[in-house]
């Protein structure tokens, strides 16, 4: 084998090939290109040292934060003063008032002054306030910084022991989610901690901060028009590098998990998109209210579901269904095609034949028994007569829009939609009139299971896998955490993960694989009928995990903790039910 070697010509480097090859520019031989991807042991480094630096940032702030002594009140000798120095300045004013009225510039000067005088006031009591809250607000920046930090670090060590949870956007997520609120509740009780040393340690520079603040309002009085010009460009500075540091802050930390979730269409596409599907509904409604005003049927009978839809749910499946930026125009044809799955017209005409009675008059002929003479006259009989009689029976079924992604979306896209789903895209306000958004805005049911409960090694295995979606949205159809889930579809999910082997099952089948129990206890499920309109009125159309003293947790519209002795709930149970 020859091996190649590299010679110098005048067009570059040469290989073996022949061809030409540029050389880099000078002093760059050796640097890595800005094109290479990253490997995985490259990102937990960088995030380890990013949240390494954060921590030692929010240290230092804690210690400044400690070494600060609250404000110390004012003493007798003060108050006394300042009454007599707001005494004063109210008597110089009281004599400027009563003679400014004779010179128009007098007066315009004592208004300048008073205004003066309020922001000098309103700026001396900002600054004292910004730099007394100052190693406070430094704490709290970092602090959310560090949360993030560390969020992302031990998510990536998860994913990297745990690949499965790197696999789709709505797993990423909610545990990147659910690490921050556990580094957020672990940093506010350090913060209490940190508080009832920093209360102790304050009282130390009390005095020296009083000392300090007198001298700065000694300053302002020899000093005032230079102090307030002073003050007005600080103010502003402060204003602006607070604004873009937040700015910066905001976009560097949260523009990944904010882009992802948040929905990509213009407002006017939205509200566009709306207001037709709102339009189709309206056109299917007038067509139903005036039904028998345009048919000439002999009998109507109507079996008609509501007509309605969740508006974010709309919009949601057309971010997941054009999976990036959409407009009016293109998403006519998918609004047509959803209205058609979800709502579906049936009539059906019975022609039958019946008969009436009807009363008719002939003649005949009779004879006179004595004299034999024959004469005609009129009588009435009755005949049954035929005729043609329609019955239409007007079906409309809702198959309720929330339904169909299962149905017309890949998993990817069912994935996508949960998470548009989860945080309403981050448009709380698109829709403030519906009557959908209080079921996504108001928070989730809080609750802790007791940890006697907890003893018992097969429920702990079942709530500690059940806790882990806490939150998740409601999908028709769902069974993984990269769909989400339904009722049924999260039960099988967490009994499948804590020992048993039973597949994907619906209410009914749940039920069916359990022995019926009034003894319940935390680890067995529990059963509703007629929660919504089911094929068959009898069967389990609900279930959940008994978890104790009355509460279970299921998958509803999010997946919550609920209380079992609501009105509701006790309305439509149906049975407990133990696992085999």
């Amino acid at each position: 084998m020859t091996r190649g070697t590299n010679s110098a010509g005048p067009a570059g480097d040469k290989g073996t090939s022949g061809q030409n090859v540029p050389k880099p520019p000078k002093g760059l031989k050796n640097k890595k290109s800005k094109f290479r991807m990253e490997s995985e042991h490259e990102k937990i480094s960088k995030s380890k040292l990013r949240m390494e630096t954060r921590e030692d940032r929010l240290n230092r702030a804690r210690k400044k934060l400690e070494g600060k002594k609250p404000p110390k009140p004012r003493g007798p000798v003060r108050r006394a003063l300042g009454a007599a120095g707001w005494s004063a300045h109210g008597f110089v004013h009281g004599k400027i008032y009563e003679v400014e009225h004779e010179n128009v510039g007098t007066e315009g000067a004592h208004r300048s002054e008073l205004v003066g005088e309020a922001v000098l006031r309103q700026g001396t009591r900002y600054a004292r306030k910004r730099i007394r809250e100052h190693p406070a607000r430094a704490v709290h920046k970092a602090e959310a910084q560090y949360i993030r930090a560390r969020a992302d670090y031990q998510f990536r060590v998860a994913a990297q022991e745990n690949p499965e949870l790197a696999k789709n956007a709505v797993t990423r997520y909610w545990h990147k989610q659910k690490l921050k609120k556990q580094y957020a509740k672990q940093a506010r009780q350090a913060a209490k901690q940190t508080a009832r040393q920093g209360a102790k340690a304050a009282e130390k520079t009390a005095a020296a901060t009083e000392k300090l603040a007198e001298r700065a309002v000694g300053f302002v009085k020899r000093h005032p028009v230079g102090v307030l010009i002073a003050l007005a460009c600080a103010v502003l500075v402060l204003s602006l590098q607070s604004c873009a540091s937040s700015l910066v802050s905001l976009g560097n930390a949260a523009a990944g998990a904010v882009g992802a979730t948040t929905y990509p269409a213009e407002d006017g596409d939205m509200l566009g998109a709306e207001a037709a599907y709102c339009s189709l509904e309206a056109e299917l409604q007038n067509y139903l209210d005036t039904y028998e005003s345009t048919h000439d049927y002999d009998e109507y009978h109507y079996d008609l579901d509501a007509i309605e839809h969740d508006p974010y749910v709309l919009v949601s499946i057309l971010s997941a269904w054009h999976e990036g930026e959409w407009t009016l125009a293109q998403a006519q044809p998918t609004l047509q095609m959803l209205f058609d799955r979800q709502y579906t017209l049936t009539e059906n005409v019975v022609h039958e034949v019946r008969y009436r009675t009807e009363t008719r008059t002939g003649t005949r002929t009779v004879t006179d028994p004595v004299t034999g003479e024959s004469s005609t006259e009129d009588y009435e009989y009755t005949v049954q007569v035929p005729y043609d009689y329609y019955i239409c029976y007007v079906t409309l079924d809702n198959f309720n829009l929330s339904h169909l992604p299962v149905y017309i979306m890949g998993e990817d896209k069912v994935s996508r939609y949960s998470l548009y789903m989860a945080t309403l895209g981050n448009r709380p306000d698109l829709f403030p009139g519906s009557s959908y958004v209080g079921r996504y805005t108001n928070p989730p049911t809080d609750y802790d299971v007791p940890e006697a409960y907890l003893a018992d090694a097969t429920f702990a295995a079942m709530l500690s896998e059940a806790e882990k979606y806490l939150g998740y949205p409601y999908v028709w159809g769902g069974s993984s955490p990269a769909t989400s889930f339904d009722c049924s579809g999260f039960v099988s999910w967490v009994v499948n993960h804590s020992g048993w082997n039973v597949g994907r099952l619906g209410a009914q089948g749940l039920y069916n694989i359990c022995t019926r129990t009034g003894s319940p206890r935390p680890g067995d499920l529990v059963f509703f009928k007629g929660t919504y309109a089911a094929p068959d009125p009898n069967g389990v159309t609900h279930c959940g995990i008994y978890v104790g003293d009355g509460m279970m947790i299921h998958c509803g519209d999010p997946i919550s903790y609920a209380n079992l002795n609501s009105s509701y709930w006790q309305a439509h149970f149906y049975a407990y039910g133990r696992l085999p």
